[in-house]
C-alpha cells in the first residue's frame, strides 16, 4: 500500500495561497521556517511590565508567540501575539520599517519573535512597539475562529491541537491533571515509596481480568501483550527485597469504548510489603486527599466529602439493601442463587459460582447508585484470584473505592501462599479454556517467584483518569486524555498490509 503523502498536502485553495506566499517571502530572503529565536520574557509577564503612562516606553523586551489578529489603521499596523501565558499587543508603525511591512505580510496562525520596548496605546492597552519582527513558523492552515473553537466534539478529540490552539481554555483540564500526578507521585514518595518501571510488553498479561491487545516480535518470533495491569511484576520487586514500589503507566484492555472507558489508560499501582487492607484504605484515602488538594490549588472544584474518611460498606449488605438479593441466605442454593439474579435483569456466565453472581448484581445494578465516597469491601475470593481470604473464606480482604458511580481504586491484602495462588491461576486458566477470554492467564514464572517468599502485603491500583474527571468535573474521559482512542476516520489509510 502507497504511504506517500497527496501532493500539496491535501491543501485548500487558502492553503495554497499561503504556501505561495512562503515561497515569495523565501524568495525575498524571509526564511518560513527554521530560524532560531529566544524570548527573554513571555508575553503575560510583558504585559504586566508595560509602562503605566501612555506612550511612554519601557524595558526593551523579547516575546514570542502566534499571531491571533492582525489589523491596520493608515501607517500602524496592530497584531495580536499569543503564547502559553497569554497575549501581548504588537505595534508597527512605518517608521519600523522592515517590521512594518513583514507584519503586513502575515497570517493568522503564524508563528513570529517580536523585539522592542514595552509601551501603552491611547486605549490604554500594553504593547510591544516593534524594533525588529522574525517569521519563526508560517501556518499553511487557516486557524479555527478564536471565539467558537471547535465545536464539532468528534473533531476536537481527533485534532486535539486545535481544540487546544482555538480555545486555550480547554488546557486548564490538562495542567490539573498534570499537578494531581504529581500531588500522586509526591505523596507516595513521602511515605517512602521508590517509583519503579515495568515492562509494558509482556509474554504473560496478567494482574486483570480484561482482554489483552497483542503484537509480534519479528525478531524473536514471539507474541506479547500489551499489559493490562502492573501488579504481577511490582509483587516480583516484593519478592526481590523492595519493600515499598510504585508505578504510574500507561495500561492497555482490549475493550469498548464509553465515557468511562478508553482503551489506553493511565494506572497508579503501589505495594507494600508487610501492609495490609487497612494501610491500603489509609494509603488511598491520603492519595485522594493529596489530589483533591492539588486539584483546587489549580482552579478545580472538586466534590465535597474528599478529605474526610469514607465509610465502609459490606457488598453483600449493600445487594441486599439496594435489590433485595441476599447472597448468604442463597450461597448453597446455586440453583436459585442463579434464578433470583437473572429476575434483576444481571447477565454472568454460565459457569459462575454464587460469588460471581453476586459480584455481577453489585457491578450491574447497585455500584452505579452509590454517589457518595465509599470503601465497598468484601470482594468473594471468586472474583478475586490474586487477593488473600478474610475470616469467612468465601470473601477476600479486598475493597474498592467508589465515587460518583465508578470504581476509582481497587485494593487488597495480597494473596502470599504460593500454593493457593497456583490453584486460583489454575482455576482462571481453566475458565479460559472454557471460553472466558477475560479470565487470567496461568503464570508460572510469577507463582515460582512466590515460591521463593513474597512477605504479607497491601496493595493498590488507582485509575489516574477517572480520578482526574471526579476532581475537575470532566463528565468524558476523552475531555482528560490529551489523545484518546479513537475509531479511524473513514477513508484513513493503514499500515497493516506493510508492517
Amino acid at each position: 500500500m502507497n504511504q506517500s503523502p497527496p501532493e500539496g498536502g491535501g491543501l485548500s485553495e487558502i492553503g495554497e495561497e499561503r504556501r505561495r506566499k512562503a515561497v515569495e517571502l523565501a524568495a525575498r530572503g524571509v526564511k518560513p521556517w527554521g530560524t532560531d529565536f529566544h524570548p527573554t520574557t513571555s508575553c503575560r509577564d510583558a504585559a504586566l511590565n508595560a509602562p503605566t503612562e501612555v506612550g511612554k516606553q519601557g524595558l526593551e523586551v523579547a516575546v514570542a508567540g502566534r499571531l491571533l489578529r492582525i489589523r491596520r489603521s493608515g501607517g500602524i499596523a496592530f497584531a495580536d501575539c499569543l503564547d502559553e501565558s497569554g497575549g501581548l499587543q504588537l505595534l508597527a508603525t512605518r517608521d519600523t520599517g522592515v517590521a512594518f511591512e513583514l507584519l503586513a505580510q502575515l497570517d493568522l496562525g503564524d508563528i513570529v519573535g517580536a523585539e522592542g520596548k514595552l509601551t501603552r496605546t491611547k486605549a490604554g492597552e500594553p504593547s510591544l512597539s516593534l524594533d525588529r519582527l522574525t517569521l519563526l513558523s508560517k501556518s499553511l492552515r487557516q486557524p479555527a475562529a478564536k471565539h467558537r473553537g471547535l465545536v464539532d466534539p468528534e473533531l476536537r478529540y481527533r485534532r486535539r491541537y486545535l481544540d487546544l490552539l482555538s480555545d486555550p481554555s480547554r488546557r486548564e483540564i490538562f495542567r490539573q491533571r498534570s499537578a494531581i500526578v504529581r500531588a500522586l507521585r509526591g505523596a507516595l514518595e513521602k511515605r517512602g515509596f521508590m517509583e519503579v518501571e515495568t515492562p509494558i510488553l509482556q509474554p504473560i498479561p496478567g494482574g486483570g481480568e480484561a482482554r489483552p491487545f497483542v503484537s509480534h516480535h519479528h525478531a524473536l518470533d514471539s507474541d506479547f501483550y500489551l499489559r493490562i495491569a502492573i501488579e504481577l511484576y511490582l509483587k516480583r520487586l516484593l519478592v526481590s527485597g523492595f519493600e515499598r514500589v510504585f508505578e504510574i503507566g500507561r495500561t492497555f484492555r482490549n475493550e469498548g469504548l464509553s465515557p468511562r472507558h478508553n482503551p489506553e489508560f493511565t494506572l497508579l499501582e503501589a505495594y507494600e510489603a508487610y501492609g495490609n487492607l487497612e494501610s491500603m484504605m489509609d494509603l488511598c484515602q491520603a492519595l485522594v486527599g493529596s489530589a483533591a488538594e492539588a486539584a483546587a490549588d489549580c482552579g478545580a472544584v472538586p466534590p465535597e466529602g474528599l478529605r474526610r474518611p469514607f465509610p465502609r460498606l459490606k457488598m453483600v449488605d449493600l445487594v441486599l439493601e439496594r435489590t433485595g438479593f441476599d447472597a448468604l441466605a442463597l450461597w448453597d442454593q446455586p440453583s436459585e442463587v442463579s434464578a433470583r439474579a437473572r429476575e434483576l435483569g444481571v447477565e454472568f456466565p454460565a459457569t459462575a459460582g454464587p460469588g460471581r453472581i453476586l459480584f455481577a448484581v453489585y457491578d450491574q445494578r447497585v455500584e452505579r447508585e452509590l454517589d457518595q465516597p465509599v470503601f465497598v469491601t468484601g470482594h468473594p475470593v471468586e472474583v478475586s484470584p490474586l487477593a488473600r481470604r478474610g475470616d469467612d473464606p468465601r470473601f477476600a480482604e479486598r475493597f474498592e473505592l467508589v465515587v460518583a458511580g465508578r470504581e476509582l481504586a481497587n485494593a487488597f491484602s495480597e494473596l502470599n501462599d504460593p500454593v493457593e495462588q497456583r490453584s486460583r491461576l489454575m482455576e482462571q486458566a481453566r475458565l479460559r479454556d472454557a471460553g472466558e477470554a477475560e479470565a487470567q492467564p496461568f503464570d508460572e514464572d510469577f507463582v515460582e517467584a512466590l515460591e521463593h517468599g513474597m512477605p504479607p502485603a497491601g496493595g493498590i491500583g488507582l485509575g489516574v483518569d477517572r480520578l482526574v474527571m471526579l476532581l475537575t468535573g470532566a463528565a468524558n474521559i476523552r475531555d482528560v486524555v490529551l489523545f484518546p482512542t479513537l475509531r479511524p476516520a473513514a477513508g484513513a489509510s493503514t499500515l497493516r498490509d506493510t508492517l
